[in-house]
């Protein structure tokens, strides 16, 4: 599929919609909802899961569908931390086993998990960028073009 990704009509509705581009409105609209953390994290990961799910769910960004997507950004932020540690007590250039200096294998995989880390971290709004984006009043309660139609009534 050519072209940007589709944004979700929750996140347009939160971003709002100056372009009046069609919303989907057949779109599914999963219940926010924690789920529970996987069992198969390490124990970095799980603390980073525990950090933030309460504000994922608060801001009605995080569903049981979403479990999978959170479980790799915080499987990414514990690979990227332990690689850090290891970097910052080796170094980052290593003896060979020849003897000559060499770059960290542990700077690639930081770099590749950061890489990891920031493109789902945009996904559910973690970047100043992506939250910038994002409104968090409350949705209206009417159908959108109710409520479109309730805001042109109240600017005659």
């Amino acid at each position: 599929m050519r072209g940007r990704k589709p944004t979700p009509t929750r996140m347009k509705l939160l971003r709002g919609n100056p372009g009046k581009r069609p919303l989907n409105e057949g779109e599914p609209q999963p219940t926010p909802l924690a789920p529970a953390c996987p069992a198969e994290l390490s124990q970095g990961a799980k603390d980073e899961w525990n950090r933030i799910i309460v504000e994922l769910v608060q801001l009605g960004l995080m569903t049981t569908l979403d479990r999978a997507a959170l479980a790799t950004y915080c499987q990414a932020y514990a690979l990227y931390s332990d690689a850090i540690q290891a970097i910052q007590k080796f170094g980052t250039l290593v003896k060979s086993p020849n003897g000559y200096p060499q770059v960290s294998p542990y700077l690639a995989i930081a770099n590749k998990q950061a890489e990891i880390m920031i493109r789902i971290a945009s996904e559910f709004g973690f970047t100043p960028a992506s939250r910038s984006r994002i409104a968090t009043g409350a949705p209206p309660a009417l159908p959108l073009f109710d409520a479109i139609d309730e805001i042109k009534e109240t600017q005659r």
